[in-house]
Order: structure tokens, then sequence, then C-alpha cells
């Protein structure tokens, strides 16, 4: 293929009809991973997101987003304190567990914060935080929280790309 020959777009308007459309859209963004964790009545629980972002330096805000018809939905609406830990090309097998299962924490190691967060170790970064808004979004709920500690190391990301996830070749 040559310049004068471009790749013709998809085009659409997102609707009923075209929501597989529009998610492989939403998949030309290559994200992060994370496993948000937080203490709950039934015990640690967990879940997969690649919705993350920094918000602000000061004061320190991220957020992130989850499905109002996640059965794990009910978890983290109501949890004032979580840890979002952003994982390692290393770290898919714990990625697949969490997403399996919201007690996948069970059977991982991990510790629990001053505030009972399950923290889990060697991820590329983690973000212990409070939460301080939650936002309507459409299916989602948009949650914001305050950093109050964080811990990082080097290391190669694992990523989502096009409803693939691999780390970064």
């Amino acid at each position: 293929m040559s310049l004068q020959d471009p790749i013709q777009p998809t085009v659409f308007s997102p609707d009923e009809n075209t929501s597989r459309q529009l998610r492989d859209a939403f998949g030309k963004f290559a994200t992060g991973i994370t496993v948000i964790t937080a203490h709950s009545a039934d015990g640690s629980v967990s879940i997969v997101a690649n919705s993350f972002a920094s918000v602000s330096l000061d004061p320190a805000l991220v957020l992130w987003s989850v499905d109002r018809t996640s059965r794990r939905f009910p978890y983290f609406e109501a949890a004032d304190h979580y840890a979002i830990h952003v994982l390692a090309a290393e770290q898919q097998d714990l990625c697949t567990q969490v997403s399996r299962d919201v007690h996948a924490l069970g059977a991982v190691a991990h510790a629990l914060n001053a505030d009972g967060v399950p923290l889990i170790d060697h991820c590329l970064a983690r973000f212990e935080c409070r939460r301080v808004a939650a936002h309507d979004a459409g299916d989602h709920i948009i949650i914001v929280g305050q950093v109050q500690r964080t811990e990082m190391r080097d290391g190669a990301p694992l990523t989502f790309y096009g409803g693939q996830i691999g780390p970064i070749d």
C-alpha cells in the first residue's frame, strides 16, 4: 500500500445497532491495565479496569469508572477507600484471575493497609485512595479519589489494545 492509497475509515453514528463497532473504536486506544481493590462486608474484593487516569497533582486526584451492570458494582460504589494497582507485564495471570472472580485475592498474596484495603505487591504503581466524588456517566459511574499513598517501580506495563491483553512489544 502506498501513501496515495490511504486506508479507508469506517464511519458511523453510535446507536443501539453499532455498539460492537463503538466498542472496537474505543479499543483502538491502548491503555494500561489496573486492578482496583477494596474491603467489603464480604471480604477483599477486586476488579480489572482500564478506565484509569490522573486528574490533578494538587491535590493528587485520580479517576476510574465502573459499569453499573457489573456484579461488582455495589462493592465499589460503596467503597470509601480503595487501591489502584497498575499491572506489570508479568502480571497477566493476576489480571485473568481477578477478571474471573471478585474474590480472587483469596488466592493472591496481599497485605491490608490501615483502612483495610488489600494491597498487591510487584505492581508498577499503586495508588491508595480515599473516594472524594462519584459522577453519573451513562452506564458507568466515574469515581474520583484523592491519593493518600503511592508506591512505584520500574518495569514494562501490561496493556489492553484491540481486545487483547499483553505486554508492549
